[in-house]
């Protein structure tokens, strides 16, 4: 099927309404002028858009931010007016932009202004928005996790090689946070000899209270915000707040999510492999314990401890028993290196901090925004720190030791394929059943 039609058809299956336009093929981008913008659409306005992304992107002239999309009416509202009050604040008058509202995320798409989206959408939204704009191609900026399930991740980071588009996954602290980046180059160049063990610490979540269902409220599309999850009672814990913009509910349901193991699992799981030279392939064997609610609104694990093992000697530890952060242990010394809290880089031997990375050594990506390398890469078309491919496997290793938690036993796990070789019930884990019309199920990619 030719690239054009097959986006058409599948996109008309997924909502049996909605038919995409014509599209620019995607061998062809956008060539920028010097004074050109880069038009960006932002799906999703809740939390993370307002306290992160958008702030982040708004500062930069060379992007304008010109549509927002949202399944809840007053957030999309919200978004609009936060994005053009920052533009009229900045020209010093009112009325200097007019932000587009798009209910339907492929209008967005579908409009060949935009040459990039921005999806701060709930984990289970990460997939099927981002397949779609690749395939129509524009540039994607994707929070993490990376995906909700490893058999989405590997559909989307193949269909982003494919298409050629620019992603960048939200690992910003590769970026905003050098320490993290200098602790890599350090044991990357031997400076504690040969790395054998990396101690990650990073916290559960609690139970939540037993709740009765609620009305969904008007403003709120509950249907299509469940997406591809099963059809279940509305309730605003398990959602977002209708009145603010605090910690949304839905982080803390596995319906959503995995919980912390993607939350900042996603985050140290994707910088220890910076240092482990481990960013593009998985452990080979992954085992883990986790205490979880037995009732309540929130499901996600608590307490936990996992344990992987890699090809090149190294073993990995993750869990709530140890302090935040990446501790990488070697022959020679250790390195510890942390954003949560006071912001550390602590070696055994502080003399090791102070080592020059010699010009023949190995030298790591190196930027210090996160969105702007973003901008940059969509001009140059030049891969950004943190590509589809490094988010998918961060997020792999994050889902494997989700099920690891499920499935007793030291699980063995081929990183080539992406298949647990001893156990079919883990193996049943790696993809979600998805509900009628919503998904990446239908793509025949």
């Amino acid at each position: 099927m030719k690239r054009r039609a097959f986006i058409n058809n599948s996109l008309a299956l997924s909502s049996g309404l909605f038919v995409l336009p014509e599209l620019i093929p995607g061998s062809v981008f956008r060539s920028f002028r010097p004074n050109d913008k880069v038009n960006i659409g932002i799906i999703g306005c809740g939390r993370i858009a307002r306290e992160h992304n958008l702030p982040e992107i708004l500062k930069y002239d060379s992007a304008r931010v010109v549509a927002v999309s949202d399944l809840d009416s007053r957030r999309m509202a919200d978004g609009k007016k936060f994005i053009e009050d920052s533009y009229n604040a900045r020209a010093g008058k009112p009325g200097s932009v007019n932000v587009k509202m798009d209910r339907d995320y492929r209008e967005m798409i579908a409009d060949k202004s935009i040459d990039a989206v921005l999806i701060c959408t709930p984990d289970h939204w990460h997939a099927q928005p981002a397949v779609e704009a690749a395939l129509a191609s524009k540039d994607i900026y994707i929070q993490k996790p990376f995906t909700l399930t490893i058999s989405e991740g590997r559909i989307l980071s193949d269909t982003v090689m494919k298409t050629n588009v620019i992603l960048q996954v939200g690992a910003q602290c590769r970026s905003s946070e050098p320490r993290y980046r200098r602790a890599a180059e350090l044991v990357r160049n031997g400076r504690i000899g040969k790395l054998h063990t990396v101690r990650i610490g990073m916290p559960g979540d609690p139970p939540g209270e037993v709740v009765k269902p609620q009305p969904v409220p008007a403003n709120l599309d509950y249907n299509t915000w469940l997406g591809s999850t099963p059809e279940v009672f509305y309730h605003e814990m398990m959602v977002h707040p209708q009145n603010d913009y605090s910690r949304p509910g839905w982080l803390r349901n596995e319906q959503f999510g995995a919980g912390m193991i993607t939350g900042w699992g996603s985050h140290f799981f994707d910088y220890s492999a910076w240092g482990m030279d481990t960013e593009l392939t998985g452990p080979v064997s992954v085992q883990a314990v986790a205490q979880f609610p037995r009732e309540g609104i929130w499901n996600v694990h608590g307490d936990f401890m996992m344990k992987a093992e890699y090809k090149n000697g190294i073993t990995l530890y993750a869990g709530t028993g140890y302090p935040y952060g990446v501790k990488y242990e070697g022959d020679k010394g250790w390195i510890f290196v942390t954003h949560a809290g006071t912001p550390k880089l602590e070696a055994g031997n502080p003399a090791v901090l102070d080592s020059v990375i010699k010009d023949n050594e190995i030298h790591l990506y190196m930027t210090t925004e996160h969105h702007g390398n973003w901008l940059d890469c969509i001009r140059t078309r030049e891969q950004p720190i943190s590509t589809a491919e490094m988010g998918h496997r961060a997020c792999s290793l994050c889902l494997i030791s989700h099920i690891a938690m499920k499935v007793p036993g030291i699980l063995k796990w081929n990183p080539e394929n992406e298949q647990f070789t001893n156990s079919d019930e883990a193996n049943s884990m790696l993809h979600r059943e998805q509900r009628v019309p919503f998904g990446l199920e239908y793509l025949k990619l």
